[in-house]
């Protein structure tokens, strides 16, 4: 692999760390990660609160669906009482993330990468510990947070993890390989940056549609009105990227770089594709932000589809399919909060 400097400063403040993972959030994805990686022998703790804490302290984490599997993690709820720990994963829901990391400066980690939506997640945590502490990833990887606890893992395609600088490492290398060990596919990659807007582009029309139709992700990617919705929320994704210098790829949930290239008729077809698949493989998958809504949790509106109309407006891009959806989303998560709302 290529050499890089992180390599050498990647656990020179995380010598002998309390745990081998810390995962903050213990929601879906967090919960099938701290499984994989305890079951897989690894140190893990878990940072959560409120009642998701005091299911995992009482039941333990218990994962159905791709994997079967259930185990005791050590959870914590006061964040003060974490030392350190040779990798931090976030996982949890965008909104409220500053706030969480501010009460975790104290503690010392060898590396931190967050498997949020949006790019902002990276600005978050290199404020928070230094960009030299900080990698980027993706999770291509879904699960579902039932009432009583249990999680059902729905899909396992890869979770990417790279440097900043757009170079492989020792470092990024190494916690792909225990991750992907440990029963969750993953993968040290190049270019992780580009990666991450790809599937951004992708995920802005991914949430809109799910968010407003509230159907399972197969039905509105092979309805032919949601679908043309959903390409041209892509494109105008696209159109950020581009003025931001950002190359995208196809190598996300949806194939990015060719919606935005091709002729509308063939974009409107590959997303026919996909939605065709997910029919046959994941007849049951839902996108997370269909879950906040019906679960009554905040919706990652202001983070991510925000975040993008702000970007946009320093570069001068006019997004206005993206920036209705946004004013839409934010009032229908502003509106069931208001006094009075069922």
């Amino acid at each position: 692999m290529t050499s890089n400097p992180a390599d050498a400063s990647a656990h020179c403040d995380a010598s002998d760390p309390d745990y081998e993972f810390a995962i903050l959030g213990a929601g879906a994805l967090g919960s099938i990660l701290g499984a994989h990686l305890a079951r897989a022998g690894h140190s893990v703790v878990m940072l959560a609160r409120g009642r998701r804490a005091e299911q995992v302290q009482a039941e333990g984490l218990r994962i159905t669906g791709l994997s079967d599997l259930s185990i005791r993690v050590p959870t914590l709820t006061d964040y003060i009482g974490l030392r350190s720990a040779g990798t931090l994963i976030v996982a949890m829901k965008t909104p409220g993330t500053a706030d969480v990391l501010e009460r975790l400066k104290h503690a010392r980690f060898g590396a931190t990468l967050s498997i949020q939506n949006g790019p902002v997640k990276t600005d978050l945590l290199a404020r928070a510990f230094g960009a030299d502490r900080v990698l980027g990833a993706l999770a291509d990887t879904s699960g579902e947070l039932r009432p009583d606890g249990e999680v059902l893992f729905t899909r396992n395609v890869n979770l990417f993890i790279g440097e900043l600088t757009g170079q492989l490492s020792e470092r990024a290398g190494q916690i792909a390989a225990q991750i992907d060990a440990a029963g969750i596919r993953a993968t040290a990659v190049t270019g992780i940056e580009a990666l991450e807007w790809s599937k951004f582009a992708a995920w802005v029309g991914l949430m809109a549609l799910s968010v407003t139709t509230r159907a399972p992700t197969w039905r509105y990617l092979t309805d032919p009105g949601s679908v043309l919705v959903l390409v041209r929320l892509v494109r105008e994704m696209g159109r950020l990227t581009q003025a931001l210098n950002i190359p995208i790829s196809d190598q996300a949930v949806l194939p990015a770089k060719s919606l935005c290239e091709g002729t509308e008729e063939s974009a409107l077809a590959m997303v026919m594709k996909v939605g065709r698949e997910f029919e046959g493989r994941a007849p049951g998958h839902r996108m997370s932000s269909l879950q906040d809504l019906e679960a009554g949790r905040p919706l990652e509106v202001h983070e991510t589809l925000g975040y993008a109309l702000e970007r946009a407006a320093q570069r001068g891009v006019q997004m206005p399919l993206v920036e209705a959806f946004y004013q839409v989303i934010a009032a229908i998560d502003r509106l069931r909060s208001a006094p009075g709302a069922k």
